[in-house]
């Protein structure tokens, strides 16, 4: 692209927008309301306007630094803080935040004082771990936990959630997901609260929604990859009516020969402690291109052009075999990546990758 350094990461803005509106749409006709996450792009004001023009209520992230960026940029919504707050922070998250994530009393409680002191009363989503393992209160101590949490003034308990098919990899299922409907309503009956969300699901939820097996009281999901990347993320595969480009990565051919497939000469481990195995593939045409390990997970991109077969990566290099391009390619192409969640994120932290909003691009999604 003229005028851009590469590397550079291409945001279609358009295509963000009409996924978050497809997965509003699901969501909406089984009751659900979608807050959009900004995690995976570090809170980029644009993509997080998006967001809302395709109807998301909300936006989440798990950083306050985030959040105080799209609040820096004049987005005018509602905040949650997707990450557990840390005890020294709870006076920035009650200035910042309107919705925290809690699992312990102890939060709560600085929490409350932080609300007080500030005149304010903070809103939190209980979470419960129904088995990945990750934050949580275990459901057997939900009950002794609530009758504690109501009793901190400054603090009041908008819902329940749970986080799943992420760090121990659980599914949302029937079972599990009745087992949080019934915890909301026995909370509800026994302390006489109404609780406003009952949050069980992220992008691995959506088979599940669209299926209609979800329970009735589900109503709120937190959405990332299924807006930003256009996946679910139990199989990974695109969810219909989405697109998977909204991002794509570029890179320029800093060097092109003709060189042996197999290193010559003893070897050992190599800069980052790994002994690569390498295919035999005869003498072969390695493109270098000019993004690495230092801006992207490399193992997380996949090359536009099929032609185009990654070897591996050095900090700064991506190493590529382009035998199939020989005669279609020079010093100085592009090539193009579509990227998986992990690489996505580590672009967008990348301060070495160029972000490039791509506006009213003519017919940038297929309807």
């Amino acid at each position: 692209m003229a005028g851009v350094n590469t590397p550079y990461l291409t945001i279609d803005l358009d295509k963000i927008e009409h996924n978050a509106r497809t997965i509003v749409d699901l969501c909406d006709q089984h009751g659900i309301a979608v807050t959009g996450v900004t995690k995976g792009v570090c809170g980029y004001p644009d993509v997080a306007r998006a967001m809302l023009r395709g109807g998301v209520t909300s936006i989440a992230d798990s950083r306050l630094e985030n959040i105080r960026r799209l609040g820096n940029a004049g987005i005018d919504t509602d905040f949650m803080l997707l990450r557990v707050p840390p005890l020294s922070a709870v006076d920035a998250v009650v200035e910042s935040i309107d919705v925290s994530l809690n699992s312990e009393l102890a939060t709560l409680k600085d929490l409350s004082a932080a609300a007080i002191r500030a005149g304010k009363i903070h809103n939190v989503m209980l979470m419960v771990d129904l088995g990945d393992l990750r934050e949580g209160i275990w459901p057997d101590d939900v009950m002794t936990f609530v009758s504690q949490a109501i009793n901190f003034d400054g603090i009041r308990i908008k819902g329940i959630g749970a986080n799943l098919a992420c760090f121990g990899g659980v599914v949302p299922s029937e079972e599990n997901m009745n087992q949080l409907a019934e915890l909301a309503s026995v909370i509800e009956h026994r302390f006489s609260m109404t609780l406003e969300w009952v949050s069980g699901v992220n992008s691995s939820g959506l088979e599940m929604i669209a299926s209609g097996k979800m329970p009735q009281r589900i109503n709120h999901a937190r959405i990332g990859e299924a807006i930003l990347l256009g996946r679910e993320t139990i199989h990974r595969k695109p969810w219909p009516g989405t697109v998977q480009d909204a991002f794509v990565l570029h890179a320029e051919i800093v060097e092109l020969k003709q060189k042996p497939s197999l290193p010559v000469g003893e070897r050992s481990e190599d800069a980052f402690g790994e002994l690569v195995e390498f295919e035999d593939r005869g003498k072969i045409l390695r493109a270098l291109i000019n993004v690495g390990r230092e801006d992207i997970d490399i193992h997380g991109i996949t090359p536009l052009d099929s032609r185009i077969d990654i070897l591996g990566g050095s900090s700064g290099y991506l190493v590529l075999d382009v035998f199939a391009m020989e005669g279609n390619v020079a010093v100085g192409d592009e090539l193009s990546f579509t990227l998986n969640y992990s690489a996505l994120l580590t672009a967008m932290t990348s301060e070495y990758v160029t972000k490039h909003i791509l506006t009213g691009v003519a017919n940038s999604v297929e309807q």
